[in-house]
């Protein structure tokens, strides 16, 4: 796939997600408030953002929708540590000083953290209003923005208080990716990687081939990327909303990954600690004898091209590691099941919900 030139317009993709739409372009930004109008018209606005996005993005699409309706605007801290409930209230109870009602649209504005957050606070405000995901990161417009999963962090561990609210509509410009530092880029991309390994092998192959320029945010190469990726989540997603199957699948890496967050005190960014728990949970499914021999080194040479780790981090207790997965959401009858490759691009367990026991000595060797 060859890079656009600057003189040639990039196609902008619509994806089907089932209730709603997800639009992929380049410069979107100057058309979101547009969108976000005629999928979730309102009486008033709640742009919720952050203290690194909302300086680069707020005030024009803020302008735009005051044009049409009342709007507040909404400022959380950034980073995974204030994705908690003490933040939740606070912008909840910004909506009501605003004077917000159910005729409310909640617009999220930034990352993941952005993302889940804000579509927390549309899920209980009001016993529910809607909410448009305008992801600012690689790896929110790729997956986080994506399947409707709201929520915060506690103590115990990543996401274990949240609801289940899709968007009225996700607005991705791939342009943004180019504000971002490199680091950000290329945790993005370890969603993209885990995509591919679990349903697409010509696409896994795809990304492998468009590092460099993916790692420069060149928009043809993103928008290329972001739109597979949402492809493949959204169909998942259609197949298995509430993710009593098939949308298991989607876990991959994130049982250990989640562990490595929560005991590292959320040190690694997301896509970093996927990474890793998607070379390690490939490994464990190699040791168990569900995944072709092979699986996890492919998969560490990508990533490992992206630019991303693949070992536990030296610095982190094994078990501490093997506790904390124990927090995680996937622990049936005491105990952990694990989303695992066959193969690039297959998962195993058909047979058993997509979802395999796995001992905890295992992982325990695994990690070590």
């Amino acid at each position: 796939m060859s890079a656009k030139t600057e003189s040639e317009p990039l196609a902008s993709r619509e994806i089907d997600a089932g209730d709603y739409r997800v639009i992929v372009a380049a410069g979107l930004r100057h058309e979101m408030a547009s969108h976000i109008a005629d999928a979730a018209r309102a009486h008033h606005y709640a742009v919720v953002s952050d203290d690194q996005v909302a300086p680069l993005y707020a005030e024009p699409l803020v302008l735009a929708l005051a044009a049409m309706a009342s709007v507040s605007v909404h400022v959380i801290p950034s980073g995974e540590s204030h994705k908690t409930r003490d933040t939740w209230a606070r912008v909840t109870d910004g909506l009501l000083d605003a004077g917000c009602g159910r005729d409310t649209t909640v617009v999220a504005l930034g990352g993941g953290v952005v993302g889940d957050l804000a579509g927390f606070v549309a899920a209980t405000f009001m016993r529910g209003v809607p909410v448009v995901q305008c992801p600012t990161t690689l790896l929110a417009m790729i997956d986080a923005s994506v399947g409707g999963k709201t929520g915060v962090d506690t103590a115990a561990g990543k996401n274990l208080v949240g609801a289940f609210h899709p968007p009225a509509v996700v607005l991705a410009d791939v342009e943004m990716a180019r504000t971002l530092p490199l680091a950000q880029r290329r945790a993005g991309l370890a969603e993209a990687i885990k995509h591919g390994v679990l349903a697409d092998a010509e696409y896994f192959a795809r990304i492998d081939e468009q590092l460099p320029a993916l790692l420069d945010a060149d928009p043809a190469a993103t928008l290329d990327v972001v739109a597979r990726s949402v492809e493949i989540k959204a169909g998942v997603v259609r197949a298995d909303t509430r993710e009593h199957g098939l949308r298991k699948t989607l876990n991959l890496g994130h049982t250990i990954g989640h562990a490595i967050e929560h005991v590292s005190g959320y040190g690694l960014l997301h896509g970093e600690c996927v990474a890793i728990g998607m070379v390690l949970e490939a490994r464990i499914a190699e040791r168990l004898g569900v995944a072709e021999s092979g699986t996890a080194a492919r998969i560490g040479e990508v990533v490992r091209r992206a630019g991303l780790p693949t070992e536990r981090p030296r610095g982190l207790s094994v078990d501490a590691l093997v506790d904390a997965t124990r927090l995680d959401k996937k622990a049936r009858g005491g105990r952990m099941e694990y989303a695992l490759p066959a193969r690039i691009g297959a998962m195993a367990g058909a047979d058993s919900a997509w979802a395999l026991p796995v001992d905890d000595q295992l992982v325990h060797e695994v990690l070590a």
